[in-house]
């Protein structure tokens, strides 16, 4: 039987603290949310080793360092309000809830939302809401958002996110194809996008039902 609570906090020392994560409130969330409780039971074991895992529907949850690294990016104070671009197991919906001061979180696959939904009610993560849709098109009815972080790569910066992130927001995506992606840091300053590239990474693809989306 894993001692989970032992294996977080190796996770976070030896795969965050010791690679350079020093934001307190990102470590401390990633010490508290049990990540072994949003992957299958036959990959329990693995939990809190630095690598992703799959989730289903041709999904993963992502390795940790890199979770880390992106909600270190968002420079979170706990009064925003987030918006999450693939939902998937709800792990980094659970950490945004304990970063953030509200997060809607917006899944394609169905299924994935309504684990994810479930998983967060029952650990009792009660300022999420998990929708179902095409997370190119944001969520305009919510919008504008203090913060977003998209769990998955995009072709180019969806034009739908940008506009929905507030003036002075923070947006962290991946951009590229499958085989050659880089984080990007995005700060709306006037209206308009600064970035920053960070380092390559590797997600699922972003699917958009409109191509329009993509400039």
């Amino acid at each position: 039987m894993t001692d989970f609570q032992s294996a977080r906090e190796s996770m976070v020392s030896t795969q965050l603290r010791a690679r350079g994560i020093v934001d307190p409130r990102v470590l401390d969330a990633m010490l508290l949310v049990p990540r072994h409780e949003f992957v299958a039971e036959s990959y329990r074991d693995a939990s809190y080793e630095d690598h992703p895992l799959p989730i289903g529907e041709g999904q993963t949850i992502s390795q940790p360092y890199v979770v880390a690294v992106m909600l270190e990016l968002l420079q979170l104070t706990g009064n925003e309000k987030a918006l999450e671009i693939g939902t998937g197991s709800g792990y980094v919906t659970a950490l945004l809830s304990q970063l953030a001061a509200q997060v809607f979180s917006i899944e394609r696959h169905a299924d994935l939302a309504a684990n994810a939904a479930e998983t967060l009610a029952r650990l009792g993560y009660t300022n999420v809401q998990v929708l179902t849709g095409d997370g190119s098109l944001g969520l305009p009815a919510e919008a504008p958002f203090d913060v977003i972080l998209v769990s998955a790569a995009a072709s180019s910066i969806p034009s739908p996110l940008l506009e929905q992130l507030r003036d002075g927001g923070r947006m962290v995506i991946p951009v590229g194809s499958f085989e050659a992606q880089v984080l990007q840091f995005i700060r709306k300053i006037d209206g308009q996008p600064r970035i920053t590239l960070l380092e390559p990474v590797r997600f699922v693809p972003l699917v958009s039902s409109k191509k329009e989306n993509y400039p």
